[in-house]
């Protein structure tokens, strides 16, 4: 390019939301908000890099969740007016939380090659709409038997905060919709307008999307409801051990027959289990938060930092320190969150 040629301007990145009857008010506000922080160089509240159209078919107030109301713009675009179509699900015993015409306006869009989000439950929509077959849709813990009883022959994840797959992406909700808006900031526009939102937002650092969710219970990947007993006992008393007599208790079997179902369920004993599920709230205490290792430690129920070291090591490979000092130097540590990799089988 000479230097007689003009410089092209910056397009703004440009995001259409569709709002689902009883939407989730937080996701919405979480996305938009970190557009609008974006858009400029302070809080003025321009649509200097951003911009964000509300849709619908019918130009009718839209009622969340909690009963706040939002007024849409009036008409539909044609897809291709933005880089993403962003769909925010909510209640999930809404019935068509969206209309046939905008659910044939999504479909259209994919086939254009524009970009769709489903945030929180509108997984749920997209799954609805058939634009989840052979892509993984990423839900929250809270949601993962819901999206499987509609949907049992979809690929799903409801340990990560987000998924990317091709032209779609899935995103689980609450805070992670703030690190989502922020990645695709940071692509269309760049660091300083994403850095620039999530200082205002007070967010520390954006995490990633293969991040694992502050809380994902282990119940949630089994149907059996005897070991769903038994993992929602163990997960609720991470803090205080418990004996495996006890959870045996909870499970109403005598040990002996919780031991034989743990061995043919999940090929392992209760008590490696539960050793597991203490080191995998280690780890996220350890990469989440600043606490001292000794709250870390007296939280996951071991009585002092040097005992709670060593099988943090033997688990991970790495002491927490080495773990902390990693993502402080990377930003990110993805490790692999296979439940049941790397740990002693032992009672």
């Amino acid at each position: 390019m000479t230097s007689s040629e003009p410089i092209k301007p910056r397009q703004p990145l440009k995001v259409g939301f569709i709002l689902s009857k009883s939407f989730t008010l937080s996701a919405f506000a979480l996305f938009v908000d970190t557009l609008r922080l974006a858009s400029d160089d302070e809080d003025r509240s321009t649509r200097k890099n951003c911009d964000w159209q509300i849709l619908s078919a019918h130009g009718h107030f839209i009622r969340s969740s909690c009963g706040v109301q939002i007024a849409p713009g009036t008409g539909l675009p044609a897809p291709k007016e933005f880089d993403y179509l962003a769909v925010v699900g909510g209640l999930l015993n809404v019935e068509d939380p969206i209309d046939g015409e905008m659910e044939r306006y999504l479909k259209r869009a994919i086939t254009e090659k524009v970009k769709v989000i489903g945030v929180c439950t509108g997984s749920f929509i997209l799954a609805q709409a058939g634009l989840m077959k052979n892509r993984t849709a990423c839900v929250s813990w809270l949601h993962h038997h819901d999206y499987l009883d509609r949907f049992p022959d979809h690929r799903l994840v409801s340990n990560q905060l987000y998924v990317e797959d091709r032209d779609i992406i899935t995103c689980a909700g609450g805070s992670a919709v703030a690190d989502l808006a922020a990645s695709l900031v940071r692509r269309h526009i760049g660091n300083s307008a994403e850095k620039n939102a999530l200082q205002i937002l007070q967010i520390e650092r954006r995490r990633e999307g293969r991040e694992i969710q502050p809380r994902n219970p282990l119940s949630t990947e089994h149907k059996d409801s005897k070991m769903r007993l038994a993992l929602i006992f163990m997960e609720n008393n991470l803090d205080k051990p418990v004996s495996m007599d006890d959870v045996a208790k909870s499970m109403n079997l005598s040990r002996r027959q919780m031991e034989r179902l743990f061995h043919r369920r999940l090929k392992m004993s209760p008590g490696a289990v539960y050793a597991r599920l203490r080191m995998r709230r280690a780890r996220s205490l350890v990469l989440q938060t600043s606490k001292p290792l000794i709250d870390i430690a007296i939280e996951v129920g071991f009585a002092n930092s040097s005992h709670f070291g060593r099988r943090f090591r033997q688990t991970f490979g790495c002491t927490p320190n080495v773990l902390r000092s990693r993502q402080k130097d990377n930003g990110f540590v993805h490790l692999d969150d296979d439940l049941f990799a790397g740990i002693e089988q032992t009672q």
